[in-house]
């Protein structure tokens, strides 16, 4: 059922819209004696998800009695960065996921259907793993909360994703990462309908259908000053409130080009992007509007780790980002990344496979360290006094030297490709 939804391309809703919405919607739910809300991370800042956690607090009260940011493998936020997400939601509230540990298994999708929905290429099942608290909390409530945006590894980010994966457990995690990495990004990034939203659609139907959650999205884009703006707000407990957001993302946050690009230079904001695990998105989105042979570069100055997880840094110090190909002989041969199949599949996605450049300028990362993972390195300072992120308009840009760049201040918030490379991809023979 769809209990609140409004958005559209001309659509701008303030705080004050966004509070009615919410309550409108939770006002339909009745009173709950115990409810959780599971948001994003400080690495989803800018999905107002923090603003509505705070909206949902208030209208609860004391029946709001656990927060469980959905961190999959991130690491665990901090308390600054809880208060400058929240605000004044009491820190108290807040719960840590384990995604080692502390999960529960409520159901397998068997390898069958997984074999079907990857044409072939995946042979596992998939265990529908999800956080202790959420399959034992005795909440009569779970708000998942989060933006919908063209992503790598699902296509949209979202809906039963911030459950399954958000707070996931090593095999869930894992393996949907890897179903995405080899079907490929080029037939996954933008679309509602993919191998692993149809894994975790399974997953929702059979196993998951006595939870009590209700999902919160919002839409959120740029505007011409490059400030944000909550674009929509749909929320619901079935497919259509994701399918709308979805819909709705896919006008104000992908840019289709008549051109592929020659030069791609990306803005990181340190307050958000601290490790390649999350900086690639760099590499994820712009893979589709970079020419062959061309360049990217990539402003990171606050990059100081490649992942976020020490077990899985270590294997993207081990083997670097390589080409498909590589990396999937090095998955046969190699017990522990077979162990760590997200990790493989992070390798897949920050690959340009060869056709273009990619200079990473790191502020917290060495040379030989960037270099050992198969990017080109390059100096943070003086990159930034020539492509100076304050000066850039988002889109082209003509140096005072006549060089034209194309500019984005942050990758997160959409997806670029160059017309008929992502045409090609969604052809019969390429894509679903």
């Amino acid at each position: 059922m769809l209990y609140f939804s409004r958005g559209s391309e001309t659509d701008c809703l303030d705080a004050t819209a966004l509070q009615e919405g919410l309550t409108t919607a939770l006002e339909k739910l009745g009173p709950r004696k115990r409810v959780l809300a599971v948001p994003p991370d400080a690495t989803r800042l800018h999905s107002f998800a923090g603003d509505l956690t705070r909206y949902a607090w208030q209208h609860y009260g004391d029946a709001l009695v656990d927060i469980l940011p959905a961190l999959g493998t991130h690491t665990p936020m901090t308390g600054e960065q809880i208060g400058g997400m929240f605000g004044d939601v009491p820190k108290g509230l807040f719960r840590e996921h384990d995604w080692r540990h502390g999960i529960h298994t409520l159901g397998t999708v068997p390898a069958d259907f997984l074999r079907e929905v990857s044409e072939g290429k995946i042979d596992y099942d998939w265990p529908a793993q999800v956080a202790t608290l959420i399959a034992q909390g005795g909440h009569d409530l779970i708000l998942s909360l989060g933006q919908v945006v063209p992503h790598e590894v699902i296509g949209m980010a979202n809906y039963n994703k911030n459950i399954f994966v958000g707070t996931g457990g090593p095999k869930g995690i894992h393996r949907s990462h890897f179903l995405g990495a080899v079907h490929g990004m080029e037939r996954i990034m933008g679309r509602a309908d993919t191998p692993v939203r149809s894994v975790l659609d399974y997953a929702s139907a059979h196993f998951a259908s006595d939870l009590p959650i209700v999902y919160v999205h919002t839409v959120v884009a740029a505007n011409a000053e490059g400030q944000l703006e909550v674009k929509g707000l749909f929320v619901g407990d079935d497919r259509e409130c994701f399918e709308r957001a979805a819909e709705l993302s896919l006008q104000v946050n992908f840019e289709m080009l008549d051109a592929p690009l020659t030069k791609v230079v990306v803005y990181l904001d340190p307050a958000e992007f601290k490790s390649t695990w999350l900086g690639n998105k760099s590499v994820y989105r712009t893979r589709m509007a970079i020419a062959d042979g061309g360049e990217l570069i990539v402003l990171a100055p606050g990059v100081q780790e490649f992942g976020e997880d020490a077990q899985i840094d270590r294997l993207i110090r081990k083997y670097g980002y390589l080409k498909t190909p590589e990396i999937l002989a090095a998955v046969e041969r190699d017990e522990e990344l077979r162990q760590n199949l997200s990790a493989a599949a992070h390798l897949i996605h920050g690959s340009s496979e060869g056709r273009f450049r990619i200079t990473y300028c790191p502020g917290q990362l060495t040379r030989e360290e960037i270099e050992g993972v198969n990017f080109q390195y390059g100096e943070l300072e003086p990159m930034l006094r020539r492509y100076d992120p304050q000066q850039l308009k988002d889109g082209m840009n003509t140096m005072p030297d006549g060089e034209e760049i194309f500019f984005i201040s942050n990758p997160a918030l959409g997806l670029w490709a160059y017309r008929g490379r992502f045409e090609n991809s969604r052809s019969p023979k390429n894509g679903r």
